[in-house]
């Protein structure tokens, strides 16, 4: 596959990307000893193969490619789906209650997991989250948008919530435990490729990874949500600006400013471990 040219408006926040890219696919596994740590890899030799903007925010002036085309009929026969699931729940079926729950925990911790930086945080809050879906599933209107929206916005309630309460900016205190969870179905996002192998090149990803989740929990609660949605969700603004309940212009100011001060925070920790 050819390499890509990254758009011009990302250039400034190639760091921020890159590590998104690596909290979503890879797990974060500690070397096994000062020891062995790896000399550390300049970020300009990870290569990107692809980088585009995401095919839900398409040129409104073009026809959508073919795949773009598959992919939005494949999202749209999930999310009947899930809402099929979810009136079955709602008729008392509990084989429906577990699949709902199962098929949705993994993104759901996931998006705890980035914005606490804590994995024991993160799965008392998704268990948080599920107890409220419980509790408040008669609410979810298929007419009104899709199940993964309505339980996005549950989430990101929950987590300003339990922030509100704290009062304290969180930073994380997991960086060495073991995090394995993905993204259900197919990424729309940028894609990064490890295309020399070696143990070398796999450490610096996971040191990269790392300090890209440091620097996400310092960022503000607000900036963080929009840039965790946008960049490691891989929603478009409109699905974003409804669970944040701001204009689509706010959310893109959001993310803009999160990704500014994500590269601010990138440059700092990377001088203290050079």
């Amino acid at each position: 596959m050819a390499t890509a040219t990254i758009p011009a408006i990302f250039e400034q926040d190639s760091r921020v990307l890159l590590g998104a890219r690596i909290l979503r696919r890879e797990p974060l596994t500690p070397p096994s000893g000062r020891d062995s740590r790896p000399e550390r890899l300049p970020l300009q030799e990870i290569p990107m193969t692809e980088a585009r903007l995401s095919p839900q925010d398409p040129d409104p002036q073009r026809e959508p490619l073919p795949q773009v085309q598959e992919q939005r009929a494949a999202a749209a026969a999930e999310q009947a789906r899930l809402a099929e699931l979810a009136v079955r729940c709602l008729q008392g079926d509990a084989d429906a209650w577990e699949k709902l729950a199962t098929g949705q925990h993994r993104r759901i911790y996931g998006i705890c997991y980035r914005f606490t930086g804590s994995a024991t945080e993160a799965e008392d809050m998704t268990q948080e989250v599920f107890l409220k879906m419980f509790k408040n599933l008669a609410s979810f209107d298929p007419a009104k948008g899709g199940f993964t929206t309505w339980l996005t916005t549950l989430t990101r309630n929950l987590l300003v919530d339990s922030y509100r309460r704290s009062r304290m900016d969180r930073v994380s205190d997991s960086l060495d435990e073991t995090y394995d969870g993905e993204d259900d179905g197919p990424s729309k996002a940028e894609k990064l490729a490890d295309t020399r192998p070696g143990q070398e090149h796999h450490m610096a990803g996971l040191e990269l990874r790392a300090q890209i989740q440091q620097a996400l929990a310092q960022v503000s609660p607000d900036l963080r949500e929009a840039v965790i949605l946008r960049d490691l969700e891989d929603m478009d603004y409109k699905e974003i600006a409804e669970i944040l309940g701001v204009p689509q212009g706010t959310v893109k100011s959001r993310i803009s400013r999160g990704r500014s001060e994500l590269a601010k925070l990138l440059k700092r920790i990377e001088g203290q471990v050079m």
